[in-house]
């Protein structure tokens, strides 16, 4: 996930989804970005640890974790943006026009500073389990506040205990649903 603002990035509402209005009738102006549900062959889950100040990462929390991805920059499509991300974030490389599972839209002004809130489109990615090191020196991932990189089990998310929050939150109630029952016939809506 990267940092509004990073190679140029801008806000506003991608090409195919409606702004919504506040009570002043202007749109929005949301961060529009695409993330990768990636499950390896054991149905792991590769999540990225966020650190203040990251925009996914709440006053008071100490870290998120959180798919990886990040915004989509100006010209590019969806899925050039969420390949482009992988390969830098995670090394990941990926020609497959993979399924969209999942789509969140939150309307915070704090949530992403400059930008009255977010749009995260999910896509599934199967893959051979891997150790993430993508296009990206330890350097530039700090200055993404991206900390670390982690397989999950689903039990280990649905049993967490600890600090850190997970994005979305209740991250244990969709990823338990796609490994159930499949990947949906329309993405599935997320809250917070």
């Amino acid at each position: 996930m990267a940092a509004a603002g990073r190679r140029g990035r801008t806000g506003g509402v991608r090409p195919g989804l409606r702004g919504d209005r506040r009570d002043t009738g202007r749109s929005l102006n949301l961060r529009t970005s695409v993330r990768a549900i990636i499950l390896d062959e054991d149905d792991r889950v590769l999540l990225c640890r966020f650190v203040f100040p990251h925009p996914a990462v709440p006053n008071g929390a100490q870290a998120v974790w959180a798919a990886p991805g990040g915004g989509i920059e100006p010209g590019e499509d969806g899925l050039s943006a969420l390949r482009r991300e992988l390969r830098e974030e995670t090394g990941l490389v990926t020609a497959i026009d993979p399924p969209h599972v999942w789509h969140q839209v939150v309307v915070a002004a704090d949530h992403a500073p400059g930008f009255d809130g977010i749009v995260n489109d999910y896509f599934l990615i199967r893959a051979n389990h891997f150790e993430p090191r993508g296009e990206f020196t330890a350097d530039q991932l700090a200055a993404e506040h991206l900390a670390a990189f982690r397989w999950w089990q689903l039990s280990e998310i649905t049993n967490y205990t600890g600090p850190d929050l997970f994005s979305p939150r209740d991250l244990a109630t969709p990823l338990t649903d796609l490994l159930t029952s499949g990947i949906p016939s329309d993405p599935v809506t997320l809250g917070l």
